[in-house]
Order: C-alpha cells, then sequence, then structure tokens
C-alpha cells in the first residue's frame, strides 16, 4: 500500500511540517510606495532616495500585531527583510549608521524576534546581498546610478564582501535563535566568487547550527526557491527530491504599493498553499506594510480569511507531505500518516470516484465540520442503472457521496482515515446497494 513519506530528520524537519510563513517586506521603499525596487527602477540618487531617509518613522509597527495576525492565520514562521537592496538596515549595526535605529530609535529586527517568538513562531531573516547604498557594491545592470559617472568611480569588491559578512555575523549573534536565513540573490556577475558563499555560509553554520539557509547564495543550501510561479509537481535535482519554499506576493509588489490593487484572493492562495504541500514544498506568502508599518485593510482581511479556513483544516497542511496516491482529476491531496486529506477546488455532483482506495479507507468526514461522508466501493461489473462499469474506471474505485450543496469554506476538504497496513479492511459506514442513489454522469467527477 503506498504510505506518506517518512517524518523529515534534521534541521529541516521543522521547516518541513511547518508549511506555511509570512514574508514581511518593510524599509524605505515603504514610504515611496510604489514597490521595493523604486530607487532602481527611478535611478534615484542616494541624495533624492534620502528624503524617505528623513522621514522614516515607523509608528504604526506593532511586531505583536504581527505575529498574532501570522499565528491567526496558521503560519508556523516568519521572516523579515533585514536589510533590502538598498542598502537601509532594520537592525542595529555597528558597521554602518544606515539603519532604523540611527534614523528612528529603533532596532526592528529585535523587536520582530521577541514578538514571533512570544507567539511560538519559528524566526526567519532576509538579508539582501546587493546593497546600493555601500560605496564598495559594483555600479551593475540593477544598480541605481547605472549609465552615470559613478560606473567609473573604484569600488572595492573584497571591502564590500568583509562588510557583506560582517552584518551576516552580527544578524546571526545579536538576536538569539535564528531558525531561517534567505539570502537575496546571485545573478550573473555577482555570484558564489564574488559573495565569497562557501565560506559565509560555513559561518553561518558554525554561529546557528540548526538554521536552514536558501539556495540563493549560488551554492546549494537547505531548500530551493521559486519565486512568484507556483510548482505543480514536486522539485528535483539530478533526480533527487528536494525540499523547496514558494514565495508568493498579495499583488505582484513585495514592498507596500498603494496603487497596485491586483490582488489574489483568498481562496486562490489556499489552493497555491495547498497545491505546494500536495508537492512537497512550503508556500511563504508576502506582506508590505505601509510606510508607517501598519497592515494595510487588504492585507489584514486575507490574512483573516485565509486563517479561518486554517482552522479547522490545518491538519491537512501543517505535518502532511504528498501521497502516493494519484489524486483525481480537479483535486489534490495531501497525506500525514494514515491521513488521506482530499482537496476539492471544483465540486462534484454528489460522486467522487478514488481510484486504488476501495476496502483502504475505515472512515470519510469532511474536515471543516467532522460530517460523516459515506462511500462504496464500485462495482466493476456493475454501475447504477446501466449495469456497465464507466469507461477507465478500475474495479479498486472507492466511490463518495456527497452533497449537492458545496460547503461554505473557501476549499473543501475529505477526510480518508486508512487502514493501517496488516488490518482488517473496516469499510465503516458503507453505502448499501440498495439504497438510492444517481448515475454517474458526465463532468460529475472531482
Amino acid at each position: 500500500m503506498p504510505t506518506a513519506p517518512s517524518a523529515p530528520t534534521g534541521p529541516i524537519e521543522w521547516f518541513k511540517a511547518a508549511r506555511f510563513g509570512l514574508f514581511v517586506h518593510f524599509g524605505l521603499y515603504s514610504l515611496a510606495a510604489r514597490h521595493e525596487w523604486v530607487r532602481s527602477r527611478e535611478a534615484m540618487s542616494q541624495q533624492d532616495y534620502d528624503r524617505y531617509l528623513e522621514r522614516f518613522d515607523p509608528d504604526l509597527f506593532d511586531a505583536g500585531k504581527l505575529a498574532r495576525a501570522a499565528r491567526e492565520a496558521g503560519m508556523r514562521y516568519a521572516v523579515l527583510t533585514t536589510k533590502h537592496h538598498d542598502g537601509f538596515c532594520l537592525f542595529d549595526s555597528a558597521l554602518t549608521d544606515y539603519t532604523s535605529v540611527k534614523a528612528a530609535g529603533r532596532d526592528l529586527v529585535a523587536e520582530f524576534a521577541e514578538a514571533m517568538r512570544a507567539e511560538g513562531l519559528r524566526v526567519g531573516l532576509y538579508y539582501s546581498l546587493l546593497d546600493w547604498h555601500h560605496p564598495d557594491f559594483p555600479v551593475d545592470r540593477h544598480h541605481p546610478l547605472r549609465g552615470t559617472a559613478a560606473e567609473r568611480e573604484p569600488r572595492d569588491l573584497a571591502r564590500y564582501r568583509d562588510y557583506l559578512h560582517a552584518q551576516v555575523r552580527e544578524l546571526l549573534t545579536g538576536y538569539g535563535r535564528i531558525d531561517d536565513l534567505f539570502f537575496d540573490f546571485t545573478y550573473p556577475g555577482m555570484g558564489p566568487a564574488e559573495w565569497g558563499a562557501e565560506e559565509l555560509l560555513r559561518t553561518v553554520r558554525e554561529l546557528q547550527p540548526g538554521i536552514v539557509v536558501n539556495d540563493r547564495l549560488g551554492v546549494p543550501g537547505d531548500y530551493v526557491t521559486p519565486e512568484q510561479y507556483q510548482p505543480d509537481e514536486p522539485l528535483e535535482r539530478d533526480g533527487v527530491p528536494v525540499m523547496w519554499e514558494a514565495c508568493h506576493t498579495l499583488n505582484g509588489s513585495w514592498g507596500y504599493d498603494r496603487d497596485n490593487h491586483d490582488y489574489k484572493d483568498p481562496g486562490l492562495l489556499v489552493r497555491m498553499l495547498v497545491q505546494s504541500v500536495a508537492c512537497g514544498g512550503n508556500m511563504l506568502l508576502n506582506v508590505g506594510p505601509t510606510g508607517r508599518g501598519a497592515l494595510d485593510p487588504r492585507a489584514r482581511g486575507t490574512l483573516a480569511a485565509i486563517g479561518e479556513w486554517m482552522e479547522p483544516h490545518a491538519r491537512s497542511v501543517h505535518g502532511a507531505g504528498p501521497s502516493a496516491y494519484r489524486a483525481p482529476a480537479n483535486s489534490l491531496y495531501t497525506q500525514a500518516g494514515n491521513r488521506l486529506y482530499l482537496h476539492l477546488p471544483v465540486w462534484p455532483l454528489k460522486h467522487i470516484h478514488l481510484p486504488g482506495l476501495a476496502g483502504k479507507v475505515r472512515y470519510a468526514q469532511f474536515l471543516h465540520d467532522g460530517s460523516e461522508i459515506r462511500f462504496r466501493r464500485l462495482d466493476g461489473t456493475q454501475h447504477e442503472h446501466n449495469n456497465l462499469a464507466p469507461p477507465g474506471r478500475s474495479a479498486d474505485t472507492l466511490t463518495l457521496t456527497v452533497p449537492v450543496g458545496r460547503p461554505d469554506v473557501l476549499l473543501p476538504v475529505v477526510e480518508l482515515i486508512l487502514d493501517e497496513p496488516g488490518e482488517p479492511e473496516q469499510p465503516g459506514q458503507p453505502e448499501q446497494p440498495g439504497e438510492p442513489g444517481e448515475s454517474d454522469q458526465p463532468g460529475e467527477e472531482a
């Protein structure tokens, strides 16, 4: 009998079990409110960009509220941008005055880490490998000063690399246990050699032995990071499955973008989360607080709606993973031990046919309310009124009978409790052959 993947071991264990995290992009770009790359996109000089530094006042940044919103949304970890590409640091650094501490008297990384731990969430830190503020970072195709005289200025990459390594050391020694480190990003011309990636990764693991690290140093990390696209199958490297985390925005922008209203609805985001779990991955969902540090109403509402779904459905996500059973069309399976979760983005008409599960299911119920779902094994020689088996349907198919009305949840989930290996078949409360039922019509399958 196919089984769910074995429980993960080692430092990545918590990460695989968590499945769902919060990404937080906040910085000077939040005041511009038109994308976190605003300085590069608009080729701003440092002087022009510093008008945001002069007005930086995160008076509504409440890490406690943020942590509660994440926990109530069903998230198990959170990642904060300690420094984005503009070089502005949300932590107290001895290496630069370009920090939230100097600008506003607040170490936001310290506040964030304390608040997340208080709510039982794992702490993750994002750190940009790029730094457009540092005088030794190369003026390349991403730099705001590209095409200006700054391209001809001497730059000492070794000195910048020392700065980068020293700041990572500050983050990993000044804020207690850090569970996740999200580097960003490697590109042609700026890769592992430029970052000193292997040495940096060794330092990270020495300072925080239990940490998980992504792959964006350009050398293999603990997980890979598809960005703004959703894998629909497990990811592999050289034929070996790899751990992955899809990072997504609410509206296409990581930083606060006031006039961007291209939001994903909560139902879509829940389906994306479940698809991640079904394919062996995590989802990291981003919010971009406003220039004053608060979540806007749309972000708060989205997190609340996801949380309303997660409250009764969490066990189909947390600690779950892919199943070796093949889900029927227009549905997704996740599995945790002997509990198989059937997620139904498309609602069927009365019957759902599950190949390979006849004789293997002890009990079936809706997960949102615990109400029983009746089922029966499909007879391969007779089927309802026409005495013919549906084309392509095997005799080991289990048929569930569900109500015509779709449950009022973002994504209905059926929990199937499987017989443990070696136990006798216990079909629970199957439908009896004499009970009335409709024949299967085209389009009726899940």
